[in-house]
């Protein structure tokens, strides 16, 4: 029973000098792919990294990277395919990023627009490149805000100042915004 004990231990400790040597391997394969240029560096990279990638929209959830390679394949070599997942949930957002090795494979690519895929019509369009500063969500800005006939003004101070206290019967709600308009 003993020399049971000793052979599994000597196992796993020969499987832990297989597992930091696979470590090392996959550590000196990202440092090399780094140096190599694998992942773009400057803007004129990345753009030219968007030239030959496309956006592929309502994929189904459950699509791994494997059935998108093979669905697109017919279109060119493919160099990488990326499936975005929320980051909290881990769960897929439902569109990818396919980058091909040719600008040419774009097209044929687009050209499956409202293909099937896995039951589901997917969207496909040439991925457009994101300019450092310029947000599509960006929300910045005093809005303003509506203001009734014969409103009150500016309100400075904290939080909008102190409101005013009317005495008898205040109507809340849309009605005392438009008391002049009724639609129906």
């Amino acid at each position: 029973e003993l020399e049971a004990i000793k052979a599994r231990v000597r196992e796993m400790e020969e499987e832990d000098e297989r597992l930091k040597e696979l470590q090392l391997e996959a550590e000196s394969r990202l440092i090399m792919s780094l140096e190599t240029g694998l992942f773009p560096k400057t803007t004129e990279e990345k753009v030219e990294v968007d030239q030959r990638s496309i956006y592929v929209g309502n994929v189904d959830y459950g699509g791994t990277a494997e059935e998108l390679e093979s669905h697109f394949n017919s279109c060119g070599r493919i160099n990488r395919v990326t499936i975005l997942c929320d980051k909290f949930s881990g769960h897929p957002k439902g569109y990818a990023y396919i980058e091909f090795e040719e600008k040419s494979s774009v097209k044929a690519a687009v050209e499956l627009d409202e293909s099937t895929f896995r039951g589901r019509v997917i969207k496909v369009l040439p991925k457009r490149t994101n300019m450092p500063g310029i947000s599509t969500t960006d929300r910045g800005g005093y809005r303003g805000r509506f203001q009734a006939r014969g409103g009150l003004g500016q309100r400075g101070g904290y939080y909008g100042g102190q409101h005013p206290r009317v005495r008898g019967r205040t109507y809340r709600g849309r009605a005392r915004l438009l008391p002049w308009y009724f639609p129906y």
